[in-house]
């Protein structure tokens, strides 16, 4: 018997508007269980990946014109993403985008109401969130907009988390955050992989960081997969070191210019 994949991306093209080719061929695996790294400079496509994996592309009039997406055997294709969020994948955005008039715990509370739990449920949900983030219970009551931008990061995956996903689409969670905050995140990321088992792919520019947590990472360069392979490997490659990781040369071409 075949045990459907995961979640498998095959050859996937997408456009904005018909005319802005945004990705080109695009093909990725994310095995369970696992945390994949896709990473790339500002514009190189991966919050379009994301995007088009959770079904998020026509709120931003894109689509795909080319190419399969299916989470464990399904088609992915013309689900809304409210289903694929029932189905166990969800997305947190790039920015946040918390409800500031809300406070921290009704933002929480929101992430819940998908899955219809009994209130029951729901306090053992937020308690679950508040052992992973002990600083959002300290500031539960306050209102969102007024919390820091680590906070309302924190806030934004634990409203994820209140969905009980099994993949989190993760974009940028590194992005205008103090290196402690980023640190502290990315610690619950890894105890969340290893104790609940829940899987992330992050779209982050900050190679060094990521790969420090990744099992498996993916290179996109303008629209394209350009590198991909272990964390390990990324790691030990020269162009990855060069171009991804600080490797100090200045001018250089990009990564893709120098594969083989």
């Amino acid at each position: 018997m075949t045990i459907p994949s995961f979640l498998e991306v095959d050859d996937i093209e997408a456009f904005y508007g018909q005319a802005l080719l945004a990705l080109r061929g695009v093909s990725l695996k994310v095995e369970k269980g696992s945390i994949v790294a896709l990473l790339g400079a500002n514009g190189a496509g991966k919050t379009t990946a994301l995007k088009a994996i959770s079904n998020l592309l026509p709120s931003e009039r894109g689509s795909l014109s080319r190419g399969t997406i299916t989470w464990r055997g399904q088609t992915t294709r013309h689900l809304h993403p409210a289903d694929l969020v029932a189905k166990g994948v969800v997305q947190v955005l790039e920015g946040r985008h918390v409800f500031p008039q809300l406070t921290v715990e009704e933002n929480l509370l929101t992430g819940g109401f998908l899955r219809r739990p009994s209130r029951r449920a729901l306090a053992d949900d937020l308690d679950r969130i508040y052992t992973w983030f002990p600083r959002l219970k300290d500031r539960r009551k306050s209102r969102c907009g007024l919390t820091s931008g680590g906070e309302q990061q924190m806030v934004a995956i634990g409203r994820a988390l209140m969905t009980r996903p099994v993949l989190v689409l993760l974009d940028e969670p590194s992005m205008g955050l103090a290196p402690i905050i980023v640190a502290e995140i990315f610690e619950i990321i890894r105890q969340l992989n290893k104790d609940e088992g829940v899987s992330f792919l992050l779209a982050e520019q900050n190679a060094n960081l990521v790969l420090r947590f990744a099992d498996y990472g993916y290179v996109l360069e303008n629209g394209r997969v350009a590198i991909s392979g272990t964390a390990a490997e990324l790691i030990a490659r020269d162009d990855v070191k060069e171009f991804y990781l600080g490797g100090g040369i200045t001018q250089a071409a990009p990564a893709s210019a120098v594969l083989h």
